[in-house]
């Protein structure tokens, strides 16, 4: 930084010098009087970064998706065991990618960091199984391969938007651009939403199936 500053620095001393040259001609076009200063303000940087808690960072969520997930946990239509599964993946992408290094070990033994310090219930690593296959089947994680996660990019992401439409376009490669698959099997339109305010059970209507007695 201080390098930067530097050069910084002389461009300001440079652009300030031929401000004062040209002042000065204007005002004295035979020259007889100097100018002997430039003051500069500067507005606020409106590309400040947030001021975030924690060493992790931040992700950008779908505002419909957020509110979907309280929604299914007060009708409880998607059990804790998943909740937690998803939040805990989600909050661990590794930025740009979409993809948690993951196994279902670390995310059990992640989960019940709080747990075991306060001496609580734990989740087991059997149960945390169940719930990633859940997941995958309401299409908002995937399994990558390698023990690896692939959350559903367009409703949760750590990255700019340039680096989601990229993952967004190998994902589509994997899936033969098939827009009714992973990840656009999911959002606000058609059936999946209109079947949730009905009332029926989300096991039900993430795969786009009506529950008929």
């Amino acid at each position: 930084m201080a390098g930067d500053e530097a050069e910084y620095g002389d461009i300001l001393a440079v652009l300030g010098r031929q401000l004062g040259e040209q002042a000065a001609q204007d005002a004295d076009p035979g020259g007889r009087r100097r100018l002997t200063g430039v003051h500069f303000e500067y507005a606020a940087d409106p590309r400040a970064v947030h001021d975030m808690a924690g060493d992790s960072g931040y992700s950008l969520a779908s505002n419909w998706f957020t509110q979907l997930l309280a929604q299914l946990a007060v009708a409880n239509s998607i059990t804790k065991s998943q909740l937690c599964v998803f939040l805990f993946v989600a909050g661990g992408q590794l930025p740009g990618t979409g993809i948690t290094q993951y196994t279902q070990q670390e995310i059990t033994d992640g989960l019940n960091r709080i747990a075991a310090q306060k001496g609580g219930k734990m989740i087991t690593r059997s149960t945390v199984n169940r719930a990633v296959q859940a997941l995958c089947g309401y299409n908002w994680v995937e399994k990558a391969g390698n023990g690896r996660i692939q959350i559903n990019v367009r409703l949760w992401f750590h990255g700019n938007s340039t680096a989601q439409h990229q993952v967004l376009g190998e994902i589509a490669d994997r899936h033969e651009h098939d827009t009714e698959a992973f990840p656009y099997a999911v959002g606000p339109q058609g059936a999946y939403q209109e079947e949730l305010d009905l009332g029926f059970a989300v096991e039900q209507t993430v795969r786009g199936k009506r529950r008929t007695g």
